[in-house]
């Protein structure tokens, strides 16, 4: 049996390599994402035993608020963009004004059109981590940051 192009984009699992990453509205190339997660806290209840039932309190977890997210970007260091994106960013902190901003990570089809987004919000830098350096390697130099976020939100595109 034949399957035809359309039927494979939309039963087949996207590859991780096609994303983009947008930071408030401006597309910046990173070679890694991580910490995409939603998290919920849980609350534990003892609840009263009933009259005839096991002795005892009867546990019941239920779900709490949300967690804060962490997200860490990865990517090679350019001196301009560098310094423009996360030193400049995580340099407000110091001043006490940090600049909070929303970020969009898009995974995208083979004609790099966004399917899935996931919108992380209200993120601000924690930490910001140079490249590790050795005479021995020729790698490319990889700064990473770490956000914190009020949440990740997921949409379809």
């Amino acid at each position: 049996m034949a399957i035809t192009k359309d039927e494979i984009c939309k039963s087949y699992p996207l590859p991780v390599y096609n994303y983009k990453v947008e930071i408030d509205g401006q597309t910046v190339g990173f070679s890694e994402v991580s910490g995409l997660s939603i998290h919920y806290e849980t609350a534990k209840y003892a609840e009263s035993p009933s009259a005839g039932g096991p002795p005892g309190p009867r546990w019941m977890h239920m779900p709490g608020q949300e967690s804060t997210a962490t997200v860490t970007l990865k990517k090679g260091l350019v001196p301009t963009v560098s310094v423009a994106t996360f030193f400049t960013w995580i340099n407000s902190i110091q001043t006490n004004r940090v600049n909070k901003k929303d970020i969009f990570v898009r995974l995208c089809d083979e004609e790099g059109k966004a399917v899935v987004s996931w919108k992380v919000i209200n993120a601000f830098p924690t930490k910001l981590d140079g490249p590790a350096f050795s005479a021995s390697s020729n790698d490319v130099a990889i700064e990473s940051m770490e956000v914190m976020a009020d949440r990740v939100r997921i949409e379809v595109a």
